[in-house]
């Protein structure tokens, strides 16, 4: 069958058992979609053989098994996910270098992939990182037989949607609810194109990167349910298109941002973070001094040159009036002064 089909879609059904293992190297599969049935075993590798297959959806399955390395040597795939099954083990590998290049979509939540995140593979997203033009129209993943890329269930701003079509524009990394550690890769930032991110419910430390800030077209950022620390970035003001943020049960502190998008966002994005201040939350900030906006910052400094200016005048007059005293009294007339005093008014007479 696969000899002869470009697109197969088995997805909701109630099929069981193992996925066989004869993709030939004459594979013409396109699209490739058993997700949502009760398939186990692990993901045969003869899949490889299929070279022109964009998309691969095993999502909801008992398929386990480490990450597939092998999916590398397909060099057309756009769309990848495994999410909701039983994988497990490291996906961070030095062999993937100058492959996924042409990913546009990576599930894998729900899993048991553990180690650090693969920056490797963040790094080989190029079309993700490349900058999108905006279109009039509307343009949808298709294969070469004119199929549509549909029926895709992702989770895209924290609810699980269903997409009957699939924009060319709509990227997404999806690590969530696995045993990820370490801290987020700076990396990430360069993926210009990236619409969602989502990071939840993993064991990842140290801090938000400000580097987020160069995602100018995410819409969602989930880093919930982490170990994160240390104060949000203030580079995220500069997603202008973000409409959902999630930083809840983190170890987050300090003055959350203000403006901008962040003035839209409520309670609901910052809970759990015990050290986290000022709005939406109700507790206020008593650092916020610590903490100024470059205005502040501006204001204080001509405030303190104020006070700096008024200073030294009061030093000066006060060591004058001193030392004009201590003349007065040692001399008993300031016969100096006396003469500047006349000449001067005598000149006011004259003219």
């Amino acid at each position: 069958m696969t000899s002869s089909l470009t697109y197969i879609d088995l997805e909701k059904n109630n099929f069981h058992g193992k996925m066989p293992e004869n993709f030939g190297k004459g594979c013409k599969l396109q699209n490739f979609q058993i997700n949502h049935n009760q398939v186990e075993g692990i993901l045969p590798q003869s899949l490889g053989n299929c070279k022109d297959l964009k998309l691969l959806d095993v999502g909801n399955n008992h398929l386990n098994g480490t990450f597939p390395n092998w999916l590398r040597n397909l060099g057309q795939l756009q769309v990848l996910i495994l999410r909701s099954n039983r994988f497990y083990g490291q996906v961070n590998r030095a062999d993937i270098t100058g492959s996924f290049t042409r990913l546009r979509v990576i599930d894998i939540s729900h899993n048991n992939y553990c180690g650090y995140l693969p920056t490797n593979l963040f790094k080989n997203l190029h079309a993700i990182k490349e900058r999108c033009e905006k279109k009039v129209e509307a343009e949808y993943m298709k294969d070469g037989s004119g199929y549509y890329v549909k029926g895709l269930s992702l989770t895209v701003k924290g609810f699980e949607i269903e997409f009957q079509f699939l924009l060319t524009s709509w990227m997404v990394i999806d690590f969530s609810n696995n045993q990820f550690l370490g801290e987020i890769p700076k990396t990430l930032g360069e993926l210009h194109s990236l619409i969602v991110l989502n990071l939840s419910h993993n064991c990842l430390k140290g801090p938000i990167p400000s580097s987020l800030g160069d995602l100018s077209e995410l819409e969602s950022l989930d880093l919930s349910s982490n170990e994160l620390h240390g104060r949000i970035p203030t580079e995220l003001n500069n997603l202008g298109f973000l409409e959902v943020l999630n930083l809840s049960h983190n170890h987050l502190k300090g003055l959350i941002p203000q403006d901008k998008q962040f003035d839209t966002f409520t309670n609901n994005s910052y809970i759990g973070n015990l050290d986290l201040c000022g709005f939406p939350l109700s507790k206020g900030c008593d650092n916020d001094a610590e903490t100024p906006t470059k205005l502040d910052r501006n204001d204080d400094d001509d405030e303190i040159n104020w006070k700096f200016s008024i200073l030294i005048g009061y030093g000066c007059g006060l060591v004058l009036g001193l030392s004009m005293g201590y003349i007065v009294f040692t001399t008993g007339k300031p016969w100096w002064f006396i003469r500047i005093f006349e000449r001067a008014r005598q000149r006011l007479a004259k003219r």
